[in-house]
């Protein structure tokens, strides 16, 4: 197993390319890639059918990893909920984020109805990022998702 530099998701050694993100590598077996500037990783908190604290505390397991690994952008599925009024995991996990983000510990939250070319914040950040440009729930208004970016 190796972890794509772009994306952070784990992939397989012979994998010419990351099934997540599509980034070609240019040498497999040292796990490079063509590009280095912009390190997202989507996390599925949903997986696996998790209680909220399970949730939450893969959550606060995820950030850490990141900062470690110096990724800037995590895409976290929550889901919305299947009655359609916002699932648990979505509540508690928009809660913790707000909580951090407050603390510091967290740059910027965009939850996913509000990731749009047209909002402030997101022009803000696809300047700083322009490979968020092409980031598959921009303009799509997905309130099963949260994107956080970190420091």
């Amino acid at each position: 197993m190796q972890f794509c530099q772009i994306c952070g998701n784990a992939t397989e050694l012979v994998l010419s390319c990351c099934p997540f993100c599509g980034c070609d590598q240019e040498n497999p077996q040292q796990g490079q890639f063509k590009s280095k500037k912009f390190y997202q990783k989507t996390i599925n908190l949903e997986q696996g059918l998790p209680t909220v604290e399970q949730a939450l505390l893969r959550l606060r397991q995820e950030l850490a990893m990141a900062r470690m690994e110096k990724i800037r952008l995590l895409t976290l599925i929550h889901g919305y909920g299947s009655t359609g009024k916002g699932g648990g995991i979505r509540r508690e996990c928009r809660k913790t984020l707000d909580f951090l983000k407050g603390k510091g510990d967290i740059d910027t939250v965009i939850f996913g109805e509000d990731f749009s070319r047209r909002r402030g914040a997101v022009k803000h950040l696809l300047s700083r990022f322009p490979e968020l440009s092409s980031h598959p729930h921009l303009n799509h208004q997905n309130k099963g998702i949260t994107l956080v970016f970190l420091f």
